[in-house]
Parts: C-alpha cells; sequence; structure tokens
C-alpha cells in the first residue's frame, strides 16, 4: 500500500512539473488524456462496479460541454461573474439532472436492453442538437471565450492543463472515495447479484437511478472541461462513436479495476496522438492494439498489472527476464512486420499512387523507410514477412514458457476468473 501511493505521488509530480517543458502538442494531447481519464472513470463507475454497460454516455458529456458553453457566453458578454474555475460544476449538475431522468427509464431494464436504452437515449440527442439552434447552436453548434478569473487569463494552453489537472485529480479522488463508501460496496453488491440485493430490502431500482446520476454528474464535468479547453461543441459530441471511445478505454485499461480505465484512456490518447501524427491508418493499428489486449490480456492493461502484483513473491522473477525479452523482441518483428506492410499498402491504394498510375502506365517504385521498393518484387514482401512470420513462431514458443512458469503464481494475461467476487480494496 506503501509503494502505491508513493507511486501515485510520483505520477502527480510528473504532471505538475512536467508538462511546462513540452511542447504545445504535448500539453493539448495531456489535457485530453486528463479528460479522457476523467470520462473513463466515470464510466467505470458505472460499468465496471455498477455491472450496467451504457452505449450512449457521450450523452451526459455533451450536455455538460454544452451548458457550461452557455454559462461561458454570459460570463463573455458580462450576463454573469461565474468564476471560470468553476464552470465544470455546471456541466456537472447538468450531467447529474440527465443522468436521474435517463436512468429513471434506462435501470428498469438490465442486461443488453439497458445498453441498447442508453443508445436510443443518446442518439435521440444526436438527432435532435442539429435543429435546436437555441439550444445547441445548430450543425455549426456553439462556441465562446475562455474569460478571466481568480488572476489567471486562461489564454494558454498550460493554465487550462494545471485547470483540466486539477479537476480530474480531485473528482477521481472522489470516485475513488465512492468504492470506500457503503454505497460503493452497495453498487458492487448490485452488480454481483441484484436479486440478492433486492432480498436484503433494498430499491434495487432506485439505486441504480442514482449510480447512474452519479456518473453522469462526473461525465458531464469532463464534458465541461472539453468546453473549456476547446471553447466549442457541437452535435457531433453526442455520436455513437465518442460513447464507443470511452468503452475501448475502458476495457482496453482493464474494467475490473478502479485505475484500469484511467490507465486505458492515457495509453490510448498518447497514442492515437504519436501514431496519427506519421500515418492516417492509424485507426487500424488502435483496432489491432484492442484486438490484441482482448485475446491475450482480457482483464486488459490494468490486468496484467494487478497480476504480477499479486504475484510478485511467488513468481521467478529471474528466470522470467530471458523468455519476457525474447518475447518482447518477437514483438518488435511483429510490428515491423506489420507496420511495413500496412505503410505499403496505405502508398500503393492512396490516391496520388493510383493517380500516378493512371498517368504513366506504370507500377513506379514507392519510398518508405528511407528505400526504394519495386510492388511485384518478391523482395519487396518477403522483407516484412519474414520477421512477421519468426516473431510470430517466437511469440508462441515463448508464451509457453511463460505458461510454465507462471504455472505455480498464476497466467500473467489473466486476472482471478471471477473478479466481482474481489474487494473494493483489490479492485482499486
Amino acid at each position: 500500500m506503501r509503494y502505491r501511493f508513493l507511486l501515485l505521488a510520483l505520477l502527480v509530480v510528473a504532471l505538475v512539473v512536467v508538462p511546462p517543458f513540452l511542447g504545445l502538442g504535448w500539453q493539448y494531447t495531456l489535457v485530453n488524456a486528463l479528460i479522457a481519464a476523467l470520462f473513463a472513470a466515470a464510466f467505470n463507475l458505472l460499468m465496471g462496479q455498477g455491472g450496467m454497460l451504457s452505449f450512449g454516455h457521450a450523452a451526459y458529456y455533451g450536455l455538460g460541454a454544452f451548458g457550461v458553453l452557455h454559462v461561458m457566453q454570459l460570463i463573455e458578454y458580462g450576463d454573469s461573474r461565474f468564476p471560470t474555475v468553476l464552470l465544470p460544476l455546471v456541466g456537472g449538475l447538468i450531467g447529474l439532472v440527465s443522468g436521474l431522468l435517463a436512468g429513471f427509464f434506462a435501470a428498469r431494464r438490465s442486461g443488453v436492453y439497458f445498453a441498447l436504452v442508453t443508445l436510443a437515449l443518446a442518439q435521440l440527442l444526436y438527432s435532435l442538437a442539429p435543429h435546436w439552434s437555441g439550444m445547441f447552436g445548430g450543425e455549426a453548434g456553439l462556441s465562446s471565450m475562455r474569460m478571466p478569473s481568480l488572476g489567471l487569463d486562461f489564454g494558454s494552453n498550460l493554465q487550462v492543463y494545471y485547470l483540466t489537472l486539477a479537476w480530474t485529480l480531485v473528482c477521481i479522488s472522489l470516485l475513488y472515495a465512492y468504492t470506500l463508501t457503503p454505497f460503493g460496496r452497495l453498487t458492487q453488491a448490485l452488480r454481483d447479484n441484484e436479486q440478492r440485493v433486492r432480498f436484503m430490502g433494498y430499491n434495487a431500482h432506485a439505486t441504480k437511478v442514482l449510480v447512474f446520476g452519479i456518473s453522469a454528474m462526473f461525465a458531464g464535468i469532463a464534458g465541461g472541461l472539453t468546453a473549456i479547453a476547446n471553447e466549442t461543441a457541437n452535435y457531433q459530441i453526442f455520436n455513437s462513436h465518442v460513447s464507443a471511445q470511452v468503452v475501448l478505454h475502458t476495457f482496453i485499461g482493464g474494467s475490473a479495476l478502479f485505475f484500469g480505465p484511467i490507465i486505458g484512456a492515457a495509453v490510448i490518447t498518447v497514442f492515437t496522438f504519436v501514431v496519427s501524427g506519421v500515418t492516417h491508418s492509424w485507426m487500424l493499428y488502435l483496432g489491432a492494439l484492442f484486438v490484441l489486449v482482448m485475446l491475450f490480456a482480457p482483464n486488459g492493461i490494468g490486468g496484467v498489472i494487478q497480476a504480477h502484483v499479486q504475484r510478485r513473491d511467488s513468481l521467478p522473477w529471474r528466470r522470467l527476464v530471458a523468455p519476457y525479452a525474447v518475447a518482447t523482441g518477437a514483438l518488435v518483428l511483429v510490428a515491423l512486420g506489420t507496420v511495413f506492410i500496412v505503410q505499403s499498402l496505405e502508398i500503393v491504394f492512396s490516391e496520388q499512387y493510383r493517380a500516378a498510375v493512371a498517368r504513366t502506365g506504370q507500377y513506379a517504385d514507392y519510398s518508405l523507410f528511407g528505400m526504394k521498393w519495386a510492388l511485384f518484387s518478391p523482395l519487396t514482401w518477403l522483407t516484412p514477412l519474414l520477421p512477421l512470420v519468426a516473431g510470430l513462431l517466437l511469440l508462441r514458443r515463448t508464451a509457453a514458457r511463460i505458461r510454465e512458469l507462471w504455472a505455480g503464481g498464476g497466467d500473467p494475461s489473466a486476472c482471478p476468473p471471477k473478479v466481482p467476487g474481489a474487494t473494493l480494496r483489490s479492485r482499486a
């Protein structure tokens, strides 16, 4: 426990000290990562702890953003003196109210029907927003400027970053404290066995509605921070891909752990920023990452970390060093082969290359990794296939060796088979 809090303290210090030395692009990416982490933590309160999968959480995220923008416009035109630093509270209030209303209807169903109701409510907003200009600004959306508050002008990305960091740390701390309360344990019990909760005399429907509202409240705060950071929002914020993105973050990080979705959101946001800057096929790599995590680490990145921490005293670490090193090298080989093939196909199927072929009637060599490659040369395709196949074979053999070494201490790709039975402290 002491090392865990020490690690968290070091992380917070790094988040405070490092950003001033980064460029504007990285500062903006960190702002997005913090907002995504808060949104994922809010969503995981509903799904990971409450057992209610929502496909429409973008609704409360978006309503919080539009609510904050309306107040920002009032401040900008001098009709209000509401402090800018407290604007996320507006998003949280709107998220809470809308979440309670939506949860009242959605919580009457469970399982896939609950998920479909939440999706339908979000899609209703998505369809309505472009036509309600007074509330959502039509297709153009709403925009406003951040106004000075408490001696800060919020004219720089750095000031916005520290405001986002402060709100994210406070909200995540509150969400963690929630898991330690009696109602937090009731939320977990509701997920594990709703029928038993009813037999104990609790109102399961009212509990689910309240959990839904609290989750929507923190999602609204995240939406409010997005509005402050971007100074604009349009109806696309209600799009289903926003809801799908938070689900992706949660599952990649691991919904069984409190910090799992936070890790997933941060990793994916940074991954997207780095990869999208060098290739147009970044969504393909993101999809491949998700598939790999679901296949080989179904409890997410956080689950892998937790498994190693839990078995730290029983694992043969010295004997694992070599297999882990070989597995890392094999992954590099697979990654190199995959990147070569994907980038080659991206170039060959690009409009520029096809236009050149139509103009000259020849399939010219293309440049990749500082070298020229002939499209129909066997060497061109053997170059990525050899490391790809070798890496896969190495991974297969190394995985078997790692499983043998873990035989007395568990599987590194999985947590206990029935995670819902774990205590909240172990989940955190």
